[in-house]
């Protein structure tokens, strides 16, 4: 999903409506399945998951790359060409998503939830889950499921916006509600922005180094990213941010899943 005013470039946020009780799944399905809601990552993050992948997965013989959360499948064209010679599968939850995202790479439908993602444990070599961790009601089994699908030693290339980025602090400090969360589904209350896109999690560096081990996956390497929402003479600010990347807009992590785990 591509984020407007108050919300992160989201690849495949519709994995969310697949969870949680009869109420919130079906509000979240009518936001995830209407085609108004912006579903394309931007290609500058793309481009810049794609290469840290790139680099993990090396020139070894043609891999299996799962975008989980493939939205319309812009994303994965534009990561397509860095990630050459191996093949990239989407999947989605939205069916109106799937429509959109055949025209760029094979995609399937799947979710994270029971009876889980349509392919044998082990059979993935590396995993991109952009975005969509913050809109999962049970992120625990989400990254069960992941560690299922990737081989011993797999890849996983997460991203998610930063709780602690550098002005939700000072947002924070004045009362304000932080920038990427959400109170309502129905509309956008005490903070800026302007359209609802479903994020019901928020993590900060410290939480993402913390989670990802416990649910067996050892961190890599975490970086930052600009958000293409920050006002144009903060940009050069947040861009500085992503050097340090608890205080960045965009987490970015590169994990693996561990021996035997």
């Amino acid at each position: 999903m591509t984020a407007q005013s108050g919300s992160t470039d989201t690849d495949g946020a519709r994995e969310a409506g697949a969870r949680g009780t009869d109420e919130p799944r079906d509000s979240l399905q009518a936001l995830y399945e209407d085609p108004a809601t912006p579903v394309a990552s931007g290609p500058d993050r793309s481009r810049r998951q794609a290469r840290i992948l790139a680099r993990a997965l090396g020139r070894t013989e043609p891999g299996v790359i799962l975008d989980i959360g493939c939205g319309d499948g812009s994303a994965a064209a534009t990561a397509a060409p860095i990630l050459r010679p191996h093949r990239l599968v989407g999947v989605d939850w939205s069916q109106d998503a799937l429509r959109r995202a055949n025209r760029h790479l094979t995609a399937v439908r799947g979710g994270l939830d029971d009876p889980g993602l349509p392919f044998a444990s082990g059979s993935a070599d590396a995993v991109l889950f952009s975005e969509v961790i913050e809109h999962l009601v049970d992120p625990d089994a989400a990254l069960d499921e992941l560690r299922r699908v990737l081989r011993p030693g797999g890849h996983l290339l997460l991203s998610t916006p930063n709780l602690a980025a550098w002005y939700n602090r000072a947002l924070l400090l004045g009362g304000v509600q932080p920038v990427f969360s959400e109170v309502s589904m129905r509309g956008i209350y005490g903070r800026p922005g302007k359209q609802v896109v479903g994020h019901l999690r928020l993590y900060t560096a410290r939480a993402l180094r913390q989670m990802l081990p416990a649910a067996g996956f050892e961190v890599v390497r975490m970086s930052g990213a600009p958000y293409h929402d920050v006002p144009r003479p903060f940009r050069p600010l947040d861009r500085l941010a992503c050097h340090t990347p608890s205080l960045a807009s965009i987490l970015l992590v590169h994990a693996r899943r561990r021996e035997g785990s």
